[in-house]
C-alpha cells in the first residue's frame, strides 16, 4: 500500500513526466498491442487475456501517450530512417500484431476518435480466415471449457511437456511452449484428435475489407510473415518474407514494393534473417525486444518494441494506473539494434 502511494505521488507530482522528457527526449518508443475487444463482445470470453485489452482501457492508454509523447506515424519513422527529417522529442509509434478482426471492430474507432495513427502487422495466410492461430485456439477452448484438464494432460504427454505441479492455464501455457518446439507435422498429429473442440465458430481474423477500412482510418499495413511461424524455425524464410508481401499486396491492390515493413512473428529473428529481409527490400523491421530505441543520430531499421498489456496499465481492482504505466515505460533502457 505504501509503495502504491509513493508511485501515485511520483506521477501526480510531475516528477516522472519530467524524468521522461529529459531521459527519453531522443528515444523512439514503439508500443505493441495485439487484441482490443469490448467486454460485451462474445470474443472477450475466450480471448487470451495476456494479449487482449478492453476498448475502454485501450483508449486510456492512448490518452496517456498523447499526454507524455509526440505520437508519430509509420511514415514519420520511415522518413527518419531515410534521413529526410528527424523524429520529434519523445516520439511514440503504436503497433498491432497478427491481424485480428477486432483491431478493425474496436481498436480502429478508438484510434480515429483520439486522432492516433498506427500500424497493423498482419499474417498473410490468416487474412479472410475465421480460425485463430493454434495457440489461441487452445486458450479459447480452455476458457470455454471445451478442453479440460484430462485433454491438456493428454496433449502434454504427447508433446513431452514438462508440467510439474502446474494446473489450469499455467499448465496449458507450458504445453503450448512445448508444442511450439515441435515440427509442424508432429504438432498437427498431436492436436488433430482435439480439432472439433478447438473450433470457435466465429470470424476472428481480418478480411481484405477490414484492411481497407484500417488503411482509410490512418492505420498502415505491415507484414507479420506468411504463416505466423517463427522465422528462426521456418522451412522457407523467403516465403515468410517475400510471398507474404505478394499475398498482402494482392489483397490491398498495391505493388508489393509498397509493403516494406514487417514485425517478426513471435519476436524471433537472427542477424542472417535481418540481412535477408534487407536484401528483399524491407526498410523497417520490428522485434519484440522490450526496450526503447535510440534515435538521436537517425532511426535504425531494426527496432525494439514494448508490449502494452492489461497488467501493465491496470491494477487488480480494474483501475487504470498511469503511474504504473509511467514507471514501466519511462525507465526502459534505450538501445540501437541495427
Amino acid at each position: 500500500m505504501i509503495a502504491d502511494l509513493i508511485k501515485r505521488a511520483l506521477y501526480a507530482s510531475g516528477a516522472l513526466g519530467l524524468l521522461h522528457r529529459i531521459r527519453n527526449r531522443d528515444a523512439l518508443t514503439v508500443a505493441m498491442y495485439h487484441r482490443v475487444i469490448a467486454p460485451s463482445d462474445p470474443r472477450w470470453e475466450t480471448c487470451d487475456p495476456d494479449y487482449t485489452m478492453s476498448d475502454e482501457l485501450f483508449a486510456k492508454t492512448l490518452r496517456f501517450f498523447k499526454r507524455h509523447y509526440r505520437i508519430v506515424s509509420l511514415e514519420d519513422v520511415a522518413a527518419a530512417r531515410r534521413g529526410e527529417r528527424a523524429l520529434p522529442p519523445c516520439a511514440l509509434l503504436v503497433t498491432f500484431d497478427d491481424g485480428w478482426s477486432d483491431n478493425a471492430d474496436y481498436a480502429l474507432p478508438v484510434l480515429e476518435r483520439e486522432g492516433v495513427p498506427a500500424v497493423i502487422f498482419t499474417v498473410a495466410d490468416a487474412i479472410g480466415r475465421d480460425a485463430a492461430f493454434w495457440q489461441e485456439q487452445l486458450i479459447a477452448a480452455w476458457r470455454a471449457q471445451r478442453l479440460g484438464e484430462a485433454d491438456v494432460a493428454t496433449i502434454a504427454a504427447d508433446a513431452g511437456a514438462d508440467v510439474p505441479d502446474l494446473a489450469g492455464i499455467a499448465r496449458l501455457r507450458r504445453v503450448i511452449a512445448a508444442l511450439e518446439g515441435l515440427a509442424t507435422a508432429e504438432r498437427e498429429r498431436i492436436l488433430s484428435p482435439h480439432r472439433e473442440r478447438l473450433a470457435e465458430g466465429r470470424r476472428l481474423m481480418v478480411t481484405p475489407a477490414d484492411l481497407a477500412r484500417l488503411r482509410a482510418g490512418g492505420v498502415a499495413i505491415g507484414l507479420h510473415g506468411k504463416t505466423h511461424t517463427p522465422m528462426t524455425r521456418a522451412d522457407d524464410v523467403d516465403a515468410e518474407l517475400d510471398a507474404a508481401r505478394r499475398i498482402v499486396a494482392g489483397h490491398l491492390g498495391v505493388p508489393p514494393s509498397e509493403l516494406d515493413t514487417l514485425s517478426f512473428p513471435h519476436g524471433r529473428w537472427t542477424p542472417e534473417i535481418v540481412s535477408r529481409a534487407r536484401a528483399l527490400g524491407y526498410a523497417l523491421m520490428f522485434t519484440s525486444v522490450p526496450s526503447l530505441n535510440r534515435a538521436q543520430s537517425g532511426c535504425a531499421d531494426l527496432l525494439a518494441r514494448v508490449g502494452v498489456e492489461t497488467e501493465l496499465a491496470q491494477d487488480a481492482r480494474g483501475r487504470f494506473r498511469p503511474d504504473r504505466l509511467a514507471l514501466r515505460l519511462f525507465r526502459r533502457p534505450a538501445v540501437r539494434l541495427g
